[in-house]
């Protein structure tokens, strides 16, 4: 349930919505909008009457929510919620603005060849990097990862080149590492619906890139994102990555309808992972450019200095020469698709 105030309802009034919610036994969760403001009636709300809120002060209309997912719905806040990554403001990247380009390698295996794919992914126009720590491999005898080790090197590698940084938190024990050092926490495709460590990136209040599982649907994206959200954590991305399907030609297949679908269900942002899905490097950039097209907010693509020498998914990773030719192509896309219907009375927009 969602109360709407009038526009131009005073802080007073907003205030004795807030404690008529409290004085019900219910937690209350507001969102100031550009016009008005929302309070969000959190517990078992299903036997509770509208005329509960609906006769005080500033009170425009009391709204049942029908989507389970109800603080990722549209219907809870119809803005597009813009996520910003980075507590220093001359390098935060600002996701679900624009297009957001977030590149590096799979997995962070030493200093030297990090900042030598960092510094060539920033060069290309990369707004966050990329690399993972701890990493969740089918195999256990494959690389997995430096450990807090890597973490501190990828945050070091950021601030050096002002770029944010994202990793994964593989497990609960996992998050207080990252959050102390990365500026996103990363929760992966095998822990989509990990539900205590979701509710731990939740408490931990830097914002979250949730990738959608290899066989989830997508109200189970979206009610994963509700866990970390119910936590107070506002700052969700979400990410299509690809799903396993009869299909093995690629490594997985790129949901790319998710993406339109998710944009009308959900104010938060979405962005895609071409890598994943693709496996092969060839394949990956006609993967991003139609997330792109398809009305993502952003990219993240694994780029490593030498791919063939990758302990970790070098196959898929591109070269640092294919990451630039690419970035300049998404941009492109990206202008296009933003165009309003006043830039196309004339043509094409540049």
């Amino acid at each position: 349930m969602i109360v709407v105030m009038r526009h131009g309802a005073g802080q007073a009034e907003l205030d004795a919505v807030v404690e008529r919610v409290r004085s019900l036994g219910l937690e209350p969760a507001v969102s100031q909008g550009e016009e008005r403001a929302i309070v969000g009636v959190k517990g078992a709300t299903a036997r509770l009457s509208p005329d509960a809120f609906s006769g005080l002060a500033g009170v425009l209309q009391v709204v049942r929510v029908s989507a389970p997912h109800k603080l990722a719905s549209r219907e809870w806040r119809s803005e597009d919620t813009v996520v910003t990554v980075g507590e220093d403001a001359s390098r935060a990247a600002r996701i679900g603005d624009g297009l957001t380009l977030i590149a590096g390698p799979c997995a962070i295996e030493g200093e030297a060849s990090l900042r030598t794919t960092a510094r060539a992914v920033a060069d290309a126009g990369a707004k966050m990097l990329r690399g993972g720590a701890f990493k969740p491999r089918t195999s256990p005898y494959d690389f997995r990862g430096l450990g807090e080790e890597g973490v501190r090197l990828l945050a070091q590698v950021g601030r050096d080149l002002g770029l944010p940084v994202v990793t994964e938190a593989r497990s609960a024990a996992h998050v207080e590492i990252v959050d102390r050092y990365a500026d996103m926490i990363q929760i992966g495709a095998r822990n989509m619906q990990n539900y205590d460590l979701l509710m731990e990136v939740g408490k931990a209040r830097k914002p979250v890139l949730l990738k959608r599982g290899i066989a989830a649907k997508l109200d189970e994206l979206l009610m994963s994102a509700e866990y970390i959200l119910s936590e107070g954590n506002e700052n969700v991305v979400l990410c299509e990555r690809g799903v396993r399907t009869f299909e093995d030609s690629t490594r997985f297949t790129l949901d790319v309808s998710a993406i339109p679908v998710l944009k009308a269900q959900t104010h938060l942002p979405v962005i895609v992972d071409p890598s994943h899905a693709a496996g092969r490097a060839s394949y990956v950039p006609a993967l991003a450019r139609a997330g792109v097209a398809a009305g993502a907010d952003g990219v993240i693509v694994e780029v490593h200095a030498c791919p063939a020498e990758a302990l970790c998914d070098g196959a898929q990773a591109l070269t640092p020469e294919a990451f630039s030719a690419l970035a300049r192509d998404l941009e492109g896309i990206a202008s296009f698709v933003r165009r309003t219907p006043a830039d196309s009375k004339g043509g094409r927009t540049p």
